[in-house]
């Protein structure tokens, strides 16, 4: 009998062991204190912790008649077994994460912190999820992903040691062949599909479209100027597109979206007609001009020569400026090629049509010097309004072979307006005609016969010009010259010598001097005054001359 006792008491120590470590089916029983006495069978009864069963604000969630999961850790003496309902959790758990990765089931975890090389994902317990297996595409933040709900399937397992891989790019590479095997068969160009922003960069927009990625060109975001894609659309937003091109076989697929929007362009001649004032905003500035918004998708070019009544070429840059608000006059309108011309300065007043109105002939102005030529020399009076002062405007008597020899570009002088001619747009002023004509005063003060002295300017072979008072050039024909003055020879440049008027022509401004005639008056002067002066006793007529000439005649 005492045999038969411990060959039972063996066998049930053997069933006991052999059930150490295995998941069992357990009823509570009772809560004893900090205890749950929980009956397991085979006539044996254990106890679980019941800080395992207590949540976050410590409220035990286990009554009397629940049945749970528990494994043996070891016998518990008079208690019975020490039981552990956590152990049997984590057990029963890695019986169901061996099966889902045999099965390859997709499961439901939460990204929980960054690691080395990638995630922690919570699937039950920790797993790993590498930084390469997040998404189809590569990701470069993985601090985006934290807190969030991802699917995973599990590529490796080690129960041993407790290590869990997972993957999140397995699940979306196999919903993407799925979708992209589905839009295969459906896809067409002219179809409207919705699809979400993917990647966003310089050149355009790459939209997932049922699994496969099409390209939204930056030129078909809108019929208007885009700068930048992202000033649209941004990533993960879900967007409605047309498929302007489809390749099946290189799967290559061109979206549009500008394309579900009516054409500004189409109607654009009824409501930008020839002539009309329009308002708009400088988007773009270059050498030749500068284009102006007047619409999403509508702009003008308002080229250099329509943007100031000035002759005078600027720069763009010096007349707009960027984002300026302005009103032009619409010149062409041509849908086709999707251009308009529109003008600046017709939509303001032409400064020559009211130039009478604010200058008069005879009015004195002032300018800058904007430009020479060998006829003369341009000046702007105001913007818009240049003048031309002829080369023979600048002086009464110099003779002027060209303007630099009296003004330089961005000289500031004074002139004369002596001309208007609105319709060819030509302005005439002088100089010279702000002081009184040298040539009248001349012919005014002086008659023929009068002796008066003069400068040699220059020679030629037909005479001598000569300087006279005011400026005023006179000629003495070689005919006229007396040899006795110079010895035979001609006359001396830059020497004065007296000479007589002989001709005075003030239509042609010609003035005839001789030198011969001024001298014979000298002569009978120097007769009369020999026979009548008492000191010439004794003294020849020659000898006279000769002292007198020389200031050497001696006092009466």
């Amino acid at each position: 009998m005492e045999d038969f006792e411990q060959l039972l008491e063996s066998f049930e120590q053997q069933q006991n062991q052999a059930s150490e470590g295995e998941v069992l089916k357990g009823t509570v029983l009772k809560i004893d204190g900090e205890d749950v006495v929980v009956d397991v069978g085979q006539k044996s009864e254990g106890v679980v912790r019941l800080r395992e069963f207590l949540d976050a604000q410590g409220v035990a969630q286990v009554h009397p008649g629940d049945i749970i999961d528990v494994v043996i850790e070891r016998e518990g003496g008079e208690r019975g077994l020490r039981l552990s309902h956590e152990k049997a959790a984590r057990l029963r758990l890695w019986d169901e994460l061996e099966h889902a990765h045999e099965q390859a089931t997709i499961m439901q975890g939460r990204i929980v912190e960054r690691i080395k090389g990638g995630l922690a994902c919570d699937i039950g317990v920790k797993a790993f999820l590498p930084g390469s297996q997040l998404d189809v595409r590569p990701v470069r933040n993985l601090d985006a992903f934290l807190g969030q709900e991802v699917r995973v399937r599990i590529i490796k397992l080690n129960k041993k040691r407790g290590n869990i891989v997972v993957s999140r790019k397995a699940v979306l590479q196999e919903d993407l062949d799925s979708r992209r095997s589905q839009t295969l068969e459906t896809l067409a160009e002219g179809q409207v599909v919705t699809g979400v922003v993917k990647n966003v960069t310089d050149y355009g927009v790459f939209v997932d479209v049922g699994g496969l990625d099409g390209l939204l060109h930056v030129s078909d975001l809108s019929w208007g100027r885009v700068a930048h894609p992202n000033e649209m659309v941004q990533p993960n937003d879900e967007i409605t597109v047309k498929v302007l091109k489809f390749d099946k076989a290189k799967l290559r697929v061109s979206l549009g979206f500008k394309q579900l929007l009516p054409d500004p362009w189409a109607d654009a001649r009824e409501r930008y007609p020839l002539g009309a004032h329009v308002h708009g905003k400088v988007v773009s500035i270059t050498d030749y001009g500068c284009f102006v918004e007047l619409e999403q998708g509508i702009e003008g070019l308002i080229h250099i020569s329509e943007m100031s009544w000035s002759k005078r070429t600027k720069h763009p840059g010096k007349i707009v400026s960027l984002e300026q608000q302005l009103e032009a006059v619409v010149l062409d309108v041509n849908p086709g090629e999707r251009r308009m011309s529109l003008s600046l300065r017709r939509a303001l007043p032409n400064p020559w049509e009211t130039l009478p109105e604010r200058f008069a002939p005879g009015s004195i102005v002032e300018g800058r010097v904007r430009n020479l030529t060998e006829f003369g020399a341009f000046v702007e009076i105001e913007d818009g309004i240049d003048g031309l002062v002829h080369i023979s405007d600048f002086s009464w008597t110099k003779r002027i072979q060209h303007p630099s020899e009296v003004v330089k570009k961005g000289d500031k002088v004074r002139a004369k307006i002596l001309s208007i001619d609105v319709e060819n747009r030509r302005l005439s002023l002088g100089i010279r005609q702000l002081e009184p004509d040298a040539w009248e005063n001349f012919f005014a003060t002086r008659q023929l016969g009068e002796v008066l002295p003069g400068k040699v300017l220059r020679l030629a072979a037909f005479g001598a010009f000569v300087e006279l008072e005011g400026g005023v050039e006179a000629l003495c024909h070689n005919s006229e010259i007396n040899p006795e003055v110079t010895g035979g020879g001609a006359l001396q440049v830059g020497h004065e010598y007296e000479f007589k008027i002989i001709k005075l022509s003030p239509g042609d401004k010609k003035i005839g001097l001789s030198l011969r005639a001024a001298l014979h008056d000298q002569d009978r002067e120097l007769l009369d005054s020999y026979r009548h002066s008492p000191a010439t006793a004794g003294a020849t007529i020659e000898e006279h001359v000769s002292r007198k000439r020389a200031g050497n005649e001696p006092s009466a």
